[in-house]
């Protein structure tokens, strides 16, 4: 999916709203910040644990959209996003571990985008993807030998 510099831009200042509004909570207890994205407006909607919403960011590219490859995209697109401004968001005083996930509309998580801990951040499923895979084949030649 081709998303435009200016859907990016808009994506990055509902990011940059998030920190802001983050940025003077001490010790807040954040588990989950979720993103919700909505094909038929073209909008990702950002809520809290509690279903509070934080954030409502348009992107005409997403609108109409309404496949699995499309939220596959979108996932690419938010992780990418998420991890420019990581920094950031491992500076919050909230307390942590928290996590970005995307979810559906029935708010059922779809994948986690973001895992921040204090020296911890996953930003992507590439390290342990295949390691069931790599694991089984491991045993395998152990056994053997």
């Amino acid at each position: 999916m081709k998303i435009s510099n200016e859907s990016m831009s808009l994506i990055k200042s509902g990011l940059d709203r998030l920190v802001s509004r983050y940025s003077n909570i001490e010790g807040e207890v954040v588990t989950d910040i979720h993103f919700q994205p909505l094909f038929k407006s073209g909008e990702i909607v950002i809520f809290n644990d509690e279903d509070e919403e934080l954030d409502r960011i348009s992107v005409p590219e997403f609108q109409g959209l309404n496949s699995k490859t499309a939220l596959k995209e979108v996932e690419t697109i938010l992780r990418r996003c998420l991890e420019n401004h990581r920094k950031s968001f491992e500076q919050l005083p909230i307390m942590k571990p928290f996590s970005f996930v995307m979810v559906d509309l029935q708010k059922e998580t779809l994948s986690e985008l973001l895992l921040v801990d204090d020296d911890l951040v996953i930003a992507s499923e590439g390290l342990l993807k295949d390691l069931d895979e790599d694991l089984n084949e491991f045993l395998k030649h152990l056994l053997a030998d």
